[in-house]
């Protein structure tokens, strides 16, 4: 296994997050104000095939793009880190927690799952990773509807065309990979529940890929509560930046007091 060497964006000075983006859009899902926080140093990276990051060689494995983030820490002089993502983010973040614990400080889950897929969604992840192969990323169309809440579809046409955008630009060679590696996860609550580390939960109230319901399991797991993100979907994060941006200072202030560290409050 060969780790890429991720493309990544970096911001402010303090205790290191990185924020891993979902499937299959890239580090622009983070806006500048989800990134910017004071007392933290944060690490935005392209998952490999994804963005500006080249996809390798190697089988498709959440392993795998584990071990590129834990190349990113290395290369950036960081031991440990605050790891989240949203949805395959998430599945990464708590991918690290199974091979590397000792490098992850806390856990930032955001429209994610800790369950893995039921044998149906494995054979449509399976089915789409051959079919974008030879029909091409136009087959991602269709996830418009799930990754982007009731409210964002109805009345922010701004981020619709955002989104379609994003799509527009993803290389079906990266899609069907990362579909492969999804497909292969286990369930991610054991880990979750033993880890012993504290942990953010958010989640848009109309995620339909990943509902409130699973976010109140990952909680639980974690000893904590979720918080939700009205008017927004699966990508609370881009739908209602300034709402989960609140969300996630606040989580990030609870973190600190409870790892021990002094530093500026997040505005």
């Amino acid at each position: 296994m060969t780790a890429i060497d991720l493309a990544c964006r970096e911001s402010g000075d303090g205790m290191p997050l990185v924020l891993l983006h979902a499937f299959p859009l890239s580090s622009a899902l983070f806006p500048r104000e989800t990134t910017v926080l004071p007392g933290w140093r944060t690490l935005t990276p392209d998952l490999r095939g994804f963005g500006s990051s080249p996809l390798g060689d190697d089988p498709p494995s959440l392993t795998v793009m584990a071990e590129d983030v834990l190349a990113l820490l290395d290369r950036r002089g960081i031991d440990r880190a605050v790891v989240g993502g949203v949805s395959m983010g998430g599945y990464v973040t708590m991918e690290l927690l199974r091979t590397a614990p000792e490098r992850v400080a806390g856990v930032v889950l955001m429209d994610t799952k800790a369950e893995a897929d039921a044998d149906q969604a494995k054979a449509a992840r399976l089915a789409m990773a051959e079919a974008v192969l030879v029909r091409g990323r136009y087959l991602l169309d269709p996830m418009m509807a799930v990754l982007l809440g009731e409210t964002t579809r109805a009345r922010r046409p701004d981020v619709v065309q955002l989104v379609s955008g994003w799509l527009d630009e993803v290389s079906p060679r990266a899609v069907a990979w990362a579909q492969r590696a999804m497909a292969q996860r286990p369930s991610s609550h054991p880990v979750l529940r033993t880890c012993g580390l504290p942990g953010v939960v958010i989640v848009g109230a109309e995620d339909a890929l990943s509902p409130v319901a699973d976010a109140a399991a990952m909680a639980a797991d974690l000893g904590t509560e979720p918080d939700v993100v009205p008017n927004a979907g699966h990508l609370a994060i881009v739908e209602n930046p300034a709402a989960s941006r609140q969300h996630l200072v606040s989580g990030l202030r609870r973190m600190r007091e409870a790892l021990g560290h002094a530093g500026p409050r997040p505005a």
